[in-house]
């Protein structure tokens, strides 16, 4: 591989573009998706009967509080509904999404460049494994050898015959506790990342611990902690910053990405997701502790209860609500930016590799 090719530069679905085309970006989200893997029905007729309806505003409201019962609510594939979404995004000033979606969540190259020719916004799109459930048949007679250049293909040739190019390994499915399948998927991604130098975005298990036991793995295998993000700290880390702060201390970067959800989290009761005034109070703390180098922020739309069309916040809702919010609680222009241009601008560039 010709690492000069990547190196400094950022891949979007449309090919390689400069570090300062990036601007204001979303490191967390999903345009089309197909989470079907999470699909577990209620117990009840009444949860029964909701399992299977099409999402509307008469049920909207329970799909929101209930997002894996209803089959409907995950799974998106009209690509001029993700269009207007990502029109939506831009015209409060976006450039860049960063689409998460991979091997086991109904990723799509094309859609994905059909949307950025679209909408002249940047879209990267991920590489690897979601968790073990979504894996692929033969997922386990392949080696980590081989799934490693699988991934290292998507990244610089391209999808399987669509010449669409990956530019984040991830977002890497884990679970807790850890299933063995995910740990060969992780080695694979770790492997990746040292021969191409792409970022790459690790969902961890439900678990304080699951993200520190995944760092020590990554540190075996000698990845580029800096070169390393975690998702969804707020489901994550439900009692104390410590376990956030050794992640941090190690040089990776979290990513608050689940702005815009409130209430309880689907897959892990009773834990609590704060809302939106509590994700802000940990970036305060966060930023005050010097680690705002290290903090990214996204929405993670991957249902469609959050999509505008199906009356959710969207993928402007940072932009709209939660900056003005930020601002109000005195956190700085400059630390607003960086969260949202200069980290990203950082983050998504290929590294140079030995």
């Amino acid at each position: 591989m010709d690492s000069t090719k990547f190196t400094g530069k950022a891949q979007t679905v449309l090919g390689p573009i400069d570090a300062d085309s990036i601007g204001i970006t979303t490191m967390h989200e999903h345009l089309l998706f197909d989470l079907t893997v999470w699909f577990k029905e209620l117990d009840s007729p009444a949860g029964k009967a909701l399992a299977h309806q099409p999402i509307t505003m008469d049920n909207r409201y329970q799909a929101t509080h209930r997002h894996f019962a209803v089959l409907d609510n995950l799974v998106h594939k009209d690509e001029q509904v993700a269009i207007n979404e990502a029109t939506l995004y831009k015209e409060v000033g976006g450039n860049t999404i960063v689409d998460a979606t991979n091997i086991g969540l109904g990723r799509n190259p094309l859609a994905l460049r059909h949307i950025a020719q679209a909408t002249g916004l940047n879209i990267i799109m991920g590489s690897g494994y979601y968790v073990w459930k979504s894996h692929p048949a033969d997922f386990d007679t392949k080696t980590e050898d081989e799934i490693a250049d699988g991934i290292v293909r998507d990244l610089t040739l391209g999808v399987d015959d669509t010449g669409v190019r990956a530019g984040i390994i991830g977002e890497m499915g884990n679970s807790w506790p850890w299933h063995e399948s995910e740990q060969k998927a992780m080695g694979a991604a770790a492997s990746a990342q040292r021969r191409t130098g792409a970022p790459m975005t690790v969902h961890p298990g439900q678990n304080e611990l699951a993200p520190i036991q995944i760092v020590e793995f990554l540190k075996e295998r000698r990845t580029d902690l800096s070169r390393v993000i975690f998702c969804h700290p707020e489901r994550t880390f439900y009692g104390t910053y410590d376990g956030m702060r050794r992640v941090l201390d190690a040089g990776c970067s979290y990513e608050f990405d689940l702005f815009g959800w409130e209430g309880y989290h689907p897959t892990a009761y009773p834990l609590d997701v704060p809302n939106d005034w509590g994700k802000i109070k940990w970036i305060i703390e966060l930023i005050a502790e010097g680690y705002v180098n290290q903090i990214m922020l996204a929405q993670d739309i991957c249902m469609k209860v959050y999509t505008t069309a199906y009356g959710g916040h969207g993928m402007g809702h940072i932009l709209r609500n939660i900056v003005p919010r930020m601002k109000l609680l005195g956190i700085s222009e400059e630390h607003i930016h960086t969260m949202l241009v200069d980290n990203p601008k950082r983050f998504l560039q290929f590294a140079e590799i030995d």
